[in-house]
């Protein structure tokens, strides 16, 4: 099922990359709608998540963190895996 275009996406399990067990994790982080996501720092979020659950979770949801921020800030809807070698790049040591 296609998603909505950006500016009618009223729930987050709307936004690309988005179902239930990311939502979730949205929520836990303090993330109630797609508006809450304008001007956050996805692994900032990411960290957040890990640090309230005390898990570290899977890095793909960083990735799906930086897909639907990049989203809301304007960017077209892509995959999270479009988002890897980025994160990689911003999160991992070196």
């Amino acid at each position: 099922m296609p998603k909505p275009p950006r500016d009618q996406v009223a729930r987050l399990e709307d936004l690309p990359n988005v179902g239930r067990a990311i939502a979730e994790d949205l929520h836990t982080i303090g993330i109630h709608a797609p508006g809450d996501l304008i001007g956050e720092d996805p692994l900032a979020m990411y960290r957040r998540l890990n640090t309230r659950t005390g898990v570290r979770h899977d890095p793909c949801v960083a990735d799906a963190f930086m897909a639907i921020v990049d989203f809301m800030a304007g960017g077209p809807a892509r995959p999270w895996w479009a988002f890897t070698a980025e994160r990689k790049r911003r999160l991992e040591p070196r």
